[in-house]
């Protein structure tokens, strides 16, 4: 098959440079409107061919569209990554350093925590020790505003998590800041944050709450899958993207 860069490549690389991530559902949609502005062919299930097209003229400039999955619904997303910047750094253009350095001081409290989140006190108590000038509290909660509309956060009830681009871009940062406090999904194997635990005490393994739906769908008994002892907590229900659902 061709690798040769057109028009269609073209127009969907800027949609992705502006936006920084789309979803699967989204990234179809997009190549289908961007083949079509170029009068060239498309072919639906070639989606990730498309994308390899892309990133083979990327590698040079140490960008890559990469794909990672929402620890919310499971769903695959695609965002464009600077391979070259593995920090909070490649952030520098959009924040001030002082709210760089909160944003870390956001990452080691959700990273740091049991349940994935930290709340909107927290962060704002964790402002008062930063060493770069220090943020007003309604310039920390503006700066939370900033970074959830970027979507490098996300927000629920005063709640704040890691967004799905966040943890796409920054996962060679966080693997490497945090090995001692990260793990993996034991069944998709990507870094768990928003996830269920083995009760075990000699076990504990994390699976992302949508790994969990699809991985114990239609078994009549749920049991760790590392250490067979009965998995205690509630099994949601696989999550469909929204134009699968009516089906």
């Amino acid at each position: 098959m061709s690798r040769q860069m057109g028009d269609s490549h073209r127009r969907f690389l800027q949609t992705m440079m502006a936006n920084g991530i789309v979803d699967e559902q989204g990234a179809r949609k997009l190549i289908a409107h961007c083949c079509e502005a170029s009068n060239t062919q498309h072919n639906p299930d070639k989606l990730d061919d498309f994308i390899e097209t892309i990133n083979l003229k990327l590698q040079p400039m140490f960008m890559q569209i990469t794909k990672g999955m929402s620890e919310d619904s499971g769903h695959q997303f695609y965002a464009l990554v600077n391979m070259a910047e593995t920090d909070v750094t490649r952030m520098s253009s959009d924040y001030a350093d002082n709210e760089l350095e909160l944003f870390r001081k956001t990452m080691d409290l959700i990273v740091c925590s049991e349940k994935g989140n930290a709340s909107s006190t927290d962060i704002l108590n964790s402002a008062d020790t930063m060493t770069t000038k220090k943020l007003k509290k309604s310039e920390t909660e503006h700066l939370l505003n900033r970074l959830v509309h970027d979507k490098w956060l996300n927000e629920k009830r005063g709640e704040y998590t890691l967004s799905t681009r966040c943890i796409i871009e920054m996962e060679p940062y966080i693997r490497t800041m945090y090995q001692d406090q990260v793990k993996v999904c034991h069944i998709c194997r990507n870094i768990a944050f928003q996830c269920q635990i083995c009760e075990n005490p000699t076990c504990g393994i994390k699976i992302h709450n949508p790994c969990v739906a699809r991985y114990y769908k239609g078994r009549a008994e749920p049991r760790c899958p590392a250490c067979d002892d009965f998995w205690p907590h509630e099994i949601p229900e696989v999550r469909r993207p929204k134009s699968q659902s009516r089906k």
